[in-house]
């Protein structure tokens, strides 16, 4: 909703200082320049990135629009998830253990919090680590340079459309101009027609580089860095994942643990102690109840 007034406030704008200088918005409408504009830049975009970076730059682009942010019940059903995992690896047997991080989806705990569930690759790095924890020679220093190295990893793919997006927002300005060449190129083929006639050619022209400037600065640009914000928020997800398995392979309590995951969330968005201990631990114990009642 906030990318869409944002859009409609920065074109409205525009266009209505444009009206209320007498000008006349009908000649904006010059369906051809923007056919030059968008389908260079489409085109090179096809050029430049792989199948897969095109298909994820279109599922960051509903992200964005959506605003599908990282929210503080996404960071309490982590820490839940945690605080649940950490528990059994205190209080049961490897064999046991070993059964939800081999097999999230039929596990009890990860079924507890769908949306972690849902998130196929955060649910398999908390699960590979988990699994290097039950193993028990790892060394702390070791799993965190790994962690450090995967988590970098991770952020650089999720930022792929982010810098597809921000190469073609770079681009559209001078493909502008090239539309706006041709244009001219057109005008220059009609100096034999009535200084009418060959005005609106050059101004129909001159769209060319108005439409390339603003797709740029005013919706590629914006739309590129709210994917990478969005994005963002999702990395930080595996940040808190590893600061709370390190502490608790430092010797930190399931409780403990949490803490040093929460404070990784950003001040605005952090659950407070409370919440935290409402939501994981009070509600984990709960929860295991309810599943070794049934």
């Amino acid at each position: 909703m906030a990318f869409a007034i944002g859009i409609i406030i920065a074109i409205g704008c525009m266009l209505g200082g444009f009206a209320a200088m007498g000008g006349h918005v009908s000649v904006i409408w010059q369906p051809w320049e923007f056919v030059i504009i968008f389908g260079s830049s489409l085109g090179t975009f096809i050029v430049a990135n792989s199948l897969l970076t095109i298909k994820d730059t279109g599922s960051a682009i509903v992200e964005a629009v959506l605003d599908r942010a990282t929210s503080q019940r996404d960071y309490l059903d982590v820490l839940g998830v945690l605080y649940t995992l950490m528990r059994e690896l205190r209080g049961k047997a490897r064999s046991e253990v070993e059964q939800h991080v081999d097999s999230p989806s039929e596990s009890t705990i990860f079924k507890n919090f769908p949306k972690v569930l849902a998130d196929k690759d955060l649910t398999s790095f908390i699960c590979d680590y988990c699994r290097l924890i039950i193993i028990g020679n790892a060394r702390t220093h070791e799993i965190e340079a790994l962690m450090d190295e995967e988590i970098q990893t991770v952020s650089h793919d999720k930022l792929k459309p982010f810098h597809a997006l921000t190469a073609i927002a770079d681009s559209l300005p001078a493909l502008g101009i090239v539309a706006a060449v041709l244009g001219v190129v057109k005008a220059m083929g009609a100096l034999d027609q009535s200084p009418e006639l060959l005005g609106g050619l050059i101004g129909a022209a001159l769209v060319g580089t108005f439409a390339g400037i603003v797709m740029s600065y005013a919706i590629v640009g914006p739309l590129a860095h709210k994917i990478k914000v969005t994005r963002l928020q999702r990395v930080r997800l595996y940040v808190i994942v590893k600061q709370t398995l390190l502490a608790f392979m430092n010797g930190a309590m399931p409780q403990i643990a949490l803490e040093h995951g929460r404070k990784t969330i950003a001040s605005h968005d952090r659950p407070s102690i409370d919440m935290v201990e409402n939501e994981t631990v009070s509600g984990g114990a709960s929860r295991t109840g309810q599943q070794q009642a049934a």
